[in-house]
């Protein structure tokens, strides 16, 4: 493959910062703003960079992306939830909480019920792949109901082979970035879609209305101050966070020697950057029963949301599709799979009259993990970020778990179409 155009960390941060500024600017446009009516900006903002990408302009693979997902994610994490409204939230009802466990079904009964239609319409596609299939499938419900600890525990348990592990990333990123990309089309459309289900949508519409409240009662015109505030506490709280959480080396300081190994892992579930995110949300959310919580007329959420809209960008530009044609039918099962998943959960959602925001954020907390959880959430309103964090977490100490019943029942799919075929 011939080497990208763009390959420096910084010029390649300056191209995304530009697509990002360009589609803004367009949105104002008084013609090209009326597409982002129907397809919202963040779609946009996804797979703009990933055609760049795709097509060779920038690259799959920068140290930028990664620096993106370990700093600036949990820093817009922090600045975005300075002025949760944490009564609100908890306010949004059962229902919530319901679609979210509806998700985690989806996943656990979906991948089983997708394997067996591959395997018994297509056998010949999965005999090169043999018993990797399952096994591989198996991490892949423990990343797609928790998150990459999850995906590497369930992986392990089952004995899947590194190579298989690594073709189930690229239908990880095939399946399940396709997927967040309809869950933005949702956030554009939601209105209307619960209009048309009669949803009642009081309850995001309270926490909507009590953002803005508030928002209009602490704004103020952005100074010098704020924004070295801001940067300090974003950036701080992630730099605090992450050498509570992973440790640091040695050191002496006046005669008396420091160190830190890190929090200790909780089982296979709760780990490293798993726990820089627990850590800065926990900070946020109690930062938001402070006065600091005013620093949101100062621009906190805007500046959070910059950061996201910058992850959202490094998501895009790092779905490399050219793979998928290398494991076809693990593409084909994880769309099936993905696809049973929809469907249960818009069903569910259908009987239980809920707003779409309830599905989608329920549906990303599984698949999305909290890297791309509060980016669905924020796409319906920034105040709503926090849900999709408290969600993921939730994800995460019920990957393990339900992935390995999920592991269970394609094992036993396995067994079945070897006996039959």
């Amino acid at each position: 493959m011939p080497e990208p155009l763009i390959q420096h960390p910084v010029y390649l941060l300056a191209v995304l910062l530009a697509v990002l500024a360009g589609l803004f600017g367009a949105q104002r446009h008084p013609r090209l703003g009326k597409v982002f009516r129907f397809v919202p900006l963040l779609v946009f903002a996804y797979f703009v960079p990933a055609l760049l990408s795709n097509l060779g302009i920038i690259p799959i693979q920068s140290p930028l992306y990664e620096f993106v997902k370990t700093w600036l994610l949990p820093a817009s994490l922090v600045l975005l939830t300075l002025s949760v409204d944490i009564p609100a939230i908890f306010g949004l009802g059962p229902k919530v909480l319901a679609l979210f466990l509806t998700a985690t079904a989806g996943i656990v009964i979906g991948g089983p019920l997708a394997y067996l239609c591959v395997g018994l319409v297509a056998p010949q596609a999965l005999e090169s792949i043999g018993e990797e299939a399952w096994k591989g499938l198996a991490a892949l419900s423990g990343s797609w109901i928790g998150g990459g600890a999850n995906f590497v525990a369930i992986g392990e348990s089952v004995g899947a082979l590194p190579s298989t592990l690594g073709l189930m990333v690229v239908v990880d990123v095939a399946v399940a970035n396709v997927w967040m990309a309809v869950l933005l089309y949702f956030a554009g459309r939601s209105e209307a879609m619960d209009a048309r289900i009669q949803a009642d949508r009081r309850a995001v519409d309270e926490v909507r209305a009590r953002v803005q409240a508030f928002q209009a009662e602490v704004a103020r015109p952005t100074s010098l101050p704020d924004l070295l505030t801001l940067l300090f506490i974003g950036l701080g709280s992630t730099a605090a966070a992450t050498a509570l959480a992973r440790g640091f080396p040695s050191a002496t300081w006046r005669g008396l020697e420091v160190s830190w190994s890190g929090l200790p892992d909780v089982g296979e579930v709760i780990s490293g950057f798993t726990w820089v995110v627990i850590l800065v949300t926990a900070l946020g959310v109690a930062l938001s029963f402070t006065r600091v919580r005013r620093l949101e007329g100062a621009g906190a959420s805007s500046v959070g949301s910059v950061l996201l809209y910058l992850l959202v960008a490094t998501i895009g530009a790092h779905a490399e599709f050219a793979r998928v044609r290398e494991v076809p039918a693990l593409v084909l099962i994880g769309a099936l799979w993905m696809l049973f998943h929809a469907v249960t959960i818009l069903i569910v959602r259908h009987r239980l009259r809920a707003p779409i925001f309830f599905a989608a954020i329920g549906s990303q907390a599984n698949v999305g993990g909290a890297a791309s959880a509060p980016i669905v959430a924020s796409a319906f309103h920034p105040a709503l970020a926090p849900v999709g964090v408290l969600l993921a977490v939730g994800g995460y100490v019920l990957g393990t778990y339900a992935g390995l019943l999920c592991a269970q029942l394609l094992a036993l799919v396995h067994r079945l179409l070897h006996g039959l075929l």
